[in-house]
């Protein structure tokens, strides 16, 4: 297997798993009380995950060699993802979740940025494509993630705003 494929393939691996335990989040969130915001937003954020990873299987050729620096600034980011979901703890999904009455974490990377998770996946979605050469996927996506980005961090503001 080619460093390529071998690094799309971890990837997609890890954010299976992340689907996973953010989808107990979720149910265990709902049952608790918990309100999802803006439902309408999260096949897109799916959707440009997929097409990310499968337009480097499909756009970068298979033994395009990697820059081994931009590699490791994206396990690092890795990492800072770990850090991240291992704060919010049963509170982490990869949707909106609001449960009324919870306090706000304000522990570990949140005592530094609003949205750290948002500003490792701009990092992870510059730097994976970068490390094989496809500026131009790394354009593409960089943008579309940040279109997408703002309108969550939008929904997802006005619903916190009332735990703040």
């Amino acid at each position: 297997m080619t460093p390529l494929r071998w690094v799309v393939a971890v990837v997609a691996l890890l954010r299976i798993a992340e689907l996973l335990y953010a989808g107990r989040n979720t149910r265990r969130l709902i049952a608790r009380g918990g309100v999802e915001i803006a439902p309408e937003q999260y096949p897109w954020f799916v959707g440009l995950h997929a097409a990310w990873l499968g337009s480097l299987l499909l756009f970068v050729p298979a033994n395009a060699a990697p820059n081994l620096y931009l590699l490791g600034i994206f396990a690092l980011a890795q990492v800072a993802r770990i850090w991240i979901i291992a704060t919010l703890g049963p509170f982490w999904t990869t949707r909106v979740i609001t449960l009324p009455g919870a306090p706000l974490v304000r522990r570990g990377p949140y005592r530094f940025i609003r949205h750290p998770n948002y500003a490792i996946v701009c990092i992870e979605i510059a730097v994976l494509p970068l490390a094989f050469g496809a500026w131009m996927i790394a354009l593409i996506f960089t943008a579309a993630n940040a279109a997408l980005i703002a309108w969550r961090v939008s929904a997802e503001d006005a619903a916190l705003d009332a735990r703040r």
